[in-house]
């Protein structure tokens, strides 16, 4: 058995039915051969980005696989592992690599070397034999632990060499851990004494399946609960006790309620400092609880903390606070408090979400967007800059995984490979991906992906002519140079790739172009929604 058609065997072992890639790389073609369907993307990114979503929406349970040609493939998906490494999304990334002579020859790019910051293992094959067990690590460390990336460099030369039959391989554990009973019972002290407690989750609670658990723990305590912007959907947006999510920009309910919060429980989140998400308030008194220890006291301090799986640790949470309760506590003056100042914010707002401007609003395109669809059934993922920000803190989820949350690192062009993703390991969801004509310029292409995949995604793109995000700060750029313009008629483009596009001008046609573009992903056909849009570049950041 050659070594690529022995990395294809161990992949079909371990459950992957899919592989994405850009030629050259032999084990696309191995894979092909025992049923394992590859998917050929228009750039390498966007293949990463499309393993990275099937990874997420199936937990692991399919776990995404991208594979690449050596040399300039393999730098060309270098920012689509980093963002996944990022978003602590478990991937398998197979570069082709030079011949072992080669690989360290100057000018020759060396995945295993140049990747090893953005991966949680990276190791090349350097001897067939070893094949069996280099993968065995890989797949460890992608279904245990904190989950990131795995990268295994595979040398041309390598590929092409034998194995003896029959494969030594068998698939690996998964394990989980759970926190420390004498650290539970601390804290489950804690949490009964404080009186304005708030939870906040993050995609630890996707990742262990922990949302029973985090539901009941709030309803026992009559605790307020946020989300990362990760973690969004991790707790139903329409309950009362929901606050929202917190990115970049944010419900004003969810600042209230931390800046006034005596105890906050960070549950499954790393409370990474990042100017993409929600900052704790400055001496807030903190029990984190999280998988990763590296994450204690990182970014902010704890005054305790936890180490294991969410679902573990909130259900041994619950059963903890139930001994010290005489029973759940009443939710009402928590609910009725974000009630009122939710109406408050919201308020402000109102008259962007419905406006009947021209160009449009992109706050009524989107808000129009989330009345006309099936929100439970719909897996709705944003892109970077303004349309992430005009997205999330107005976007009520309903469902688990049903909206895709990013932004530690902020790539333009994420969306796409992400709603495609999402298609494949969701078919019977309407996926969605917002983005900007900022971000088309980057991934647009792959659109045609879509088509040729038959991924019948429905693409949003918020068209205002401008980066304009970027306008407050390059003013003089912009008006004597038009540095900040961009431009061109996508529906049109869509159209030409093969799928379903339509441009929309007129407040009251965004609602009809929704439900022809969702009538158009139902028939099979992607298509894009090209909305007319004013530069709008207020933003709920509090």
């Amino acid at each position: 058995m050659k070594v690529s058609a022995a990395i294809a065997e161990i992949l079909a072992r371990e459950g992957i039915d899919v592989i994405f890639g850009y030629p050259r790389n032999a084990v696309l073609e191995q894979a092909a051969a025992i049923g394992i369907r590859p998917i050929i993307v228009r750039q390498e990114r966007t293949g990463v980005h499309m393993a990275d979503a099937l990874s997420r929406l199936t937990r692991g349970r399919r776990m995404g696989v991208f594979a690449m040609q050596h040399g300039p493939g393999t730098e060309n998906a270098y920012g689509g592992v980093a963002q996944a490494y990022s978003e602590s999304v478990p991937v398998l990334v197979l570069p082709q690599g030079y011949a072992r002579r080669l690989a360290h020859v100057p000018d020759n790019y060396n995945a295993s070397i140049s990747m090893r910051d953005i991966t949680k293992t990276c190791e090349p094959i350097l001897r067939a034999e070893d094949t069996p067990a280099i993968l065995r690590r890989a797949f460890s460390a992608l279904r245990n632990g904190r989950l990131r990336p795995a990268l295994v460099e595979m040398p041309w030369d390598v590929l092409d060499e034998e194995l003896p039959e029959p494969l030594d391989y068998t698939p690996v554990v998964t394990t989980r851990s759970a926190p420390d009973p004498e650290a539970i019972a601390r804290v489950a002290d804690r949490l009964v004494a404080a009186k304005r407690l708030v939870i906040h989750a993050g995609q630890g609670i996707h990742w262990a399946e922990a949302y029973d658990e985090l539901r009941a723990l709030a309803e026992l305590l009559g605790a307020p609960v946020s989300t990362s912007l990760e973690g969004k959907s991790a707790f139903d947006e329409t309950h009362p006790l929901a606050l929202g999510s917190g990115g970049a920009a944010i419900p004003g309910q969810l600042r209230h309620f931390l800046d006034r919060a005596d105890l906050i429980l960070g549950i499954g989140c790393s409370l990474s400092e990042t100017a993409f998400g929600v900052a704790m308030p400055a001496g807030a008194a903190i029990v984190h609880a999280t998988l990763d220890p590296a994450d204690i006291n990182k970014s902010v301090p704890c005054i305790d903390a936890l180490i294991g799986d969410a679902k573990l640790t909130l259900a041994t949470l619950v059963a903890a606070c139930r001994d010290r309760l005489d029973g759940p506590r009443d939710p009402g003056p928590a609910a009725r408090e974000i009630a009122e100042v939710e109406a408050k914010w919201f308020a402000q707002w109102l008259p962007l979400l419905e406006s009947d401007d021209t160009p449009l609003s992109p706050y009524r395109v989107l808000w129009d967007l989330q009345h006309t669809v099936d929100v439970a059934n719909t897996i709705i993922t944003h892109d970077a800059g303004s349309p992430r920000d005009q997205l999330s803190p107005f976007w009520k989820t309903r469902s688990p995984l049903s909206y895709i949350g990013w932004g530690k690192t902020t790539q333009l062009g994420y969306g796409l490979g992400l709603a495609m993703g999402a298609r494949l390991a969701c078919p019977d969801k309407l996926c969605i991906n917002v983005w900007g004509d900022a971000a088309i310029g980057f991934t647009g292409m792959d659109f045609e992906t879509a088509v040729r995949e038959r991924l019948p995604i429905l693409s949003i793109l918020l068209n205002n002519s401008a980066m304009a995000i970027e306008l407050p700060i390059m003013p003089v750029a912009t008006e004597r140079f038009r540095a900040t313009d961009i431009s061109g008629n996508y529906a049109d483009f869509a159209r030409a790739l093969g799928g379903y596009g339509e441009r929309v001008t007129s407040p009251d046609e965004i609602v009809p172009a929704i439900r022809r573009g969702i009538a158009a992903t139902e028939a099979g056909q992607p298509a894009l929604l090209e909305f007319i849009t004013a530069q709008e570049t207020r933003a709920s950041r509090l």
